[in-house]
């Protein structure tokens, strides 16, 4: 991890790194009919879950100069919940977004400087966070939205997701 600028960083990239290829682990043989099934809940499923999961990448690496969007940016911009009646993605485009944000993310996490993770983010009125906590925040959040998926397999009737 010696290319890793602050030592802070080193174990939200180690996460980052471990929870990479859960996204295509967790998701993979996923029909694209299942995906849009909530089960006769309220719940968030896998469709959602997964674009909210590379728009949470995303927002990440553009509140660190990235300019770029996912291509179902529409469907989660400004944090956007669940919607019914609305068909969400194949996963494959999830994974091709997901492809193509990780390096560039890792990179700017990876060059990140103790004073630039310090830097106040506004989440609201009258509420902001440092960089550092967002970023700790969204690692957290990724392994639950994982995790969420990982239920909703079971739940499909698909087997477990598998670690390697």
């Amino acid at each position: 991890m010696s290319n890793v600028k602050s030592t802070r960083m080193q174990g939200i990239i180690a996460l980052y790194d471990l929870q990479t290829p859960f996204f295509t682990f967790v998701t993979e043989n996923i029909t694209h009919e299942d995906i849009q099934k909530r089960l006769d809940t309220k719940a968030n499923h896998v469709g959602w879950l997964a674009g909210a999961l590379v728009e949470q990448r995303f927002d990440l690496a553009r509140n660190l100069g990235y300019e770029g969007h996912q291509e179902a940016n529409e469907l989660f911009k400004d944090f956007k919940g669940i919607q019914d009646g609305v068909e969400y993605p194949q996963i494959m485009a999830y994974q091709q977004d997901w492809d193509k944000i990780t390096p560039i993310l890792k990179e700017s996490l990876s060059n990140l400087s103790d004073e630039e993770l310090e830097r106040r983010i506004d989440m609201g009125p009258e509420f902001s966070m440092s960089l550092y906590e967002l970023i700790t925040f969204s690692i957290y959040r990724e392994a639950n939205i994982i995790g969420q998926i990982a239920l909703w397999r079971r739940l499909l009737g698909y087997p477990g997701m598998r670690y390697m």
